[in-house]
């Protein structure tokens, strides 16, 4: 079914090397699974780029990569999000990384968050990790949660009620 590339072997072959050995202990195993040839992974996909003209009012959906350098009025959810230095983000921010360069008026929820300099943040940051770095402006609360991208409220989950007993 599959053979082996000869391409890096010298020279034609001869009637010799093209014949099938003769004798049963000399034949090659036969395997009816093809040989495995590893692959090499797949290249990622560039993050999307929204460029710094662009308006986009609704919300963003992706597994991929989003770079905002415009203006977005809705809730973000990506892997990696960035937010550019010009940008403006009016909503929640959600992504395993989220690297604030610019502006975010709205919630901010990520496994890493990461606030520059030039971030302008104007609502709570929910993480796992965070960094801010000198000269960032932050207005809002912070809270580390282990899974800040569950779904439903920011605030911790509620403990479970104690069974009743009788007496």
């Amino acid at each position: 079914m599959f053979s082996k590339s000869r391409i890096n072997e010298p020279g034609p072959k001869t009637e010799a090397e093209t014949e099938s050995p003769k004798t049963p202990d000399a034949a090659p195993a036969k395997s009816s699974a093809p040989e495995f040839t590893p692959s090499a992974p797949k290249a990622k996909p560039p993050a999307s780029i929204l460029s710094s003209d662009l308006v986009v009012t609704g919300n963003m959906k992706t597994t991929g990569d989003i770079q905002i350098e415009g203006t977005v009025e809705g809730d973000i959810r990506a892997h990696l999000l960035t937010i550019g230095e010009g940008a403006t983000v009016k909503g929640e921010c959600l992504a395993d990384d989220v690297v604030v360069n610019g502006r975010v008026v709205g919630r901010v929820r990520g496994l890493k968050v990461r606030l520059t300099s030039s971030a302008r943040v104007e609502g709570d940051i929910i993480h796992k990790t965070i960094a801010i770095e000198s000269g960032a402006h932050f207005e809002g609360s912070v809270q580390r949660q282990e899974d800040p991208l569950q779904s439903g409220p920011a605030a911790k989950p509620a403990m479970p009620k104690p069974a009743a007993t009788k007496s």
